[in-house]
């Protein structure tokens, strides 16, 4: 692999992105800041927390903290509000989520620069949240009332029997959304809980609730009671558990570990969760692959909000006699790549979000180095550019050892693996614990969708890095394994926010010995029946 070696290094490093005129200061003034902070649930005189800009590390926002009893006053709140709205019909609901649809489109540069304000990352990748929220939206806003409808269920007795399902909102949702996508994984999953019926309490990452703020804002000017969405603000370990512990359901998008303790809070209680956790999800090229498209997608499969999604890809397994070719396509777009933190589009990528994400990317990258890793292109932290920046990175001769190898990096690092057989390809890339997504790549679509069925994903895309999947909202989203429970999108993502309730009528006969027959007729008159029904096929 020399040749594919020397591209990724003579290319140099990644260019800047030319920059834009607005600051992140212009961008979000002091007024919108505490404009948006009266939001916040915090009562008396609240401690205050500051957050800072990734992209230039100057002080971006001064927030009240919630505390343990703010979130029980939330809550109080909340359930006040959500009877009233559960009493409305659910096309009324619906009409919200369709109002906020457009008011979204319309609006969206001012949560564009808020995205990449707290972030960092890429207008155009600022821009998927926008998107996601908005098919989210149209989603719900449309297919709600068949989702809740009534169904009719076989009966206990034919003809005799009338039985309902019925679907009733869950009470009030305790939500907690990570920093990574704090549109998309805040009011994108709050939409199918407020159409629901169910009010929502949720503890957005500190470092993004001003996003969390704005989407608040205007789903109350789309027609939103302003109680129904509370939000609080504080460490996780401070208010997290208070949001768990009053929660009618919990929904949660963040690590593995933090989500086993979400779960087994909410099991203490009995109450349902939903958890999207971590991944070290793969890409698969087979060796029929269009390699241009390939490396195309495995750009944005790698490096789209800076590796910081937690559906990007960190595993590249390629077949061997494509290999070289690959590499030398992937590596070339790669260092191509233009980074940059301007508040406008042009840029390919952006910033890391914190130290602490930089200090993981960094170690791992260090460390695989170290022990005999090659880096093909990237490697390195851009303070040139700002403070969290570091480079598309690609590593190749990663082995178990290496902590990239098989922990869980959030940053835009990938490395680099060879296969011979498909069954070989299969086999390691379902190697780890988590099952979040996967890609495949290859002219064959039917071939394509075969291995997608080996996987052990919630979604593979076929041709696609991640968008195809998770654009899809009619279809569910989310993990196996250490990746989580439950689904967002989809039947599955509303009616997790509801209780099934079967309403039975009975009719002229009861189910029990009546008409002079004794308890011993009665059985063997049901038995005849129950023999009747299996041949006439009754379900």
């Amino acid at each position: 692999m020399t040749d594919t070696t020397a591209v990724g290094q003579t290319t140099g490093r990644n260019p800047a992105a030319p920059g834009a005129a607005r600051t992140v200061a212009s961008a979000v003034p002091a007024a919108l800041v505490a404009r948006l902070a009266q939001g916040v649930t915090a009562t008396g005189e609240p401690e205050l927390v500051h957050t800072t800009a990734p992209l230039t590390g100057e002080r971006l926002a001064t927030l009240p903290q919630s505390t343990p009893a703010d979130v029980e006053v939330a809550y109080q709140l909340a359930r006040r509000a959500q009877k009233a709205w559960a009493a409305l019909p659910v096309r009324r609901r619906a009409g919200v989520l369709l109002r906020f649809h457009d008011l979204l489109l319309k609006r969206q540069d001012e949560v564009l620069d808020l995205i990449q304000a707290e972030t960092g990352k890429a207008r155009l990748h600022a821009f998927e949240e926008v998107l996601g929220a908005a098919l989210a939206a149209r989603h719900y806003g449309r297919k709600a009332p068949s989702y809740l409808r009534d169904r009719r269920r076989g009966g206990a007795m034919p003809v005799l029997t009338h039985a309902i399902e019925a679907r009733r909102p869950k009470g009030v949702i305790g939500q907690i959304s990570p920093w990574n996508y704090p549109l998309e994984l805040s009011v994108g999953d709050a939409l199918p809980a407020f159409v629901a019926g169910n009010a929502v309490v949720n503890k957005p990452d500190t470092q993004t609730a001003l996003t969390a703020l704005w989407a608040r804002e205007l789903l109350i000017e789309a027609g939103l009671p302003a109680d129904l969405w509370q939000i609080v603000i504080g460490d996780g370990p401070v208010i997290g558990p208070a949001v768990v512990e009053h929660a009618d359901y919990v929904s949660f998008t963040g690590s593995t570990r933090t989500g086993r303790e979400v779960a087994q809070r909410a099991a203490a209680r009995l109450v349902g969760a939903s958890l999207e956790l971590g991944g070290k999800n793969a890409l698969l090229v087979l060796a029929d692959a269009d390699l241009d498209k390939a490396a195309e997608g495995a750009v944005r499969a790698c490096f789209s909000s800076a590796g910081q999604l937690c559906i990007s890809i960190e595993r590249l397994y390629v077949h061997r006699s494509v290999a070289e070719e690959f590499l030398r396509r992937f590596a070339e777009r790669t260092s191509a790549l233009r980074l940059g933190g301007g508040l406008a589009y042009g840029a390919d990528m952006g910033s890391l979000v914190s130290d602490r994400q930089l200090e993981t990317v960094t170690r791992h990258v260090e460390e695989a180095v170290k022990a005999g890793a090659t880096v093909l292109a990237g490697g390195q932290a851009r303070p040139d550019l700002g403070p969290l920046f570091f480079e598309p990175t690609i590593l190749d001769g990663v082995t178990p050892g290496m902590a990239v190898c098989g922990e869980e990096t959030f940053g835009p690092v990938v490395s680099v693996y060879r296969f011979d057989t498909e069954d070989e390809a299969v086999e390691a890339a379902n190697s780890t614990t988590y099952g979040l997504n996967s890609s495949v790549w290859t002219k064959d679509a039917r071939r394509g969708r075969a291995i997608a069925a080996r996987l052990h994903t919630g979604t593979v895309n076929v041709n696609e890095a991640y968008a195809a999947a998770y654009g899809s909202v009619a279809a569910p989203m989310g993990g196996m394994g250490d990746s989580g429970l439950g689904r967002r999108h989809g039947s599955d993502g509303i009616l997790r926010y509801t209780e099934a309730q079967t309403i039975a009528t009975q009719r002229m006969l009861p189910i029990a010995p009546s008409l002079g027959l004794d308890d011993e007729k009665f059985a063997a008159l049901f038995t005849t029946s129950l023999k009747a029904l299996k041949v006439l096929r009754f379900k």
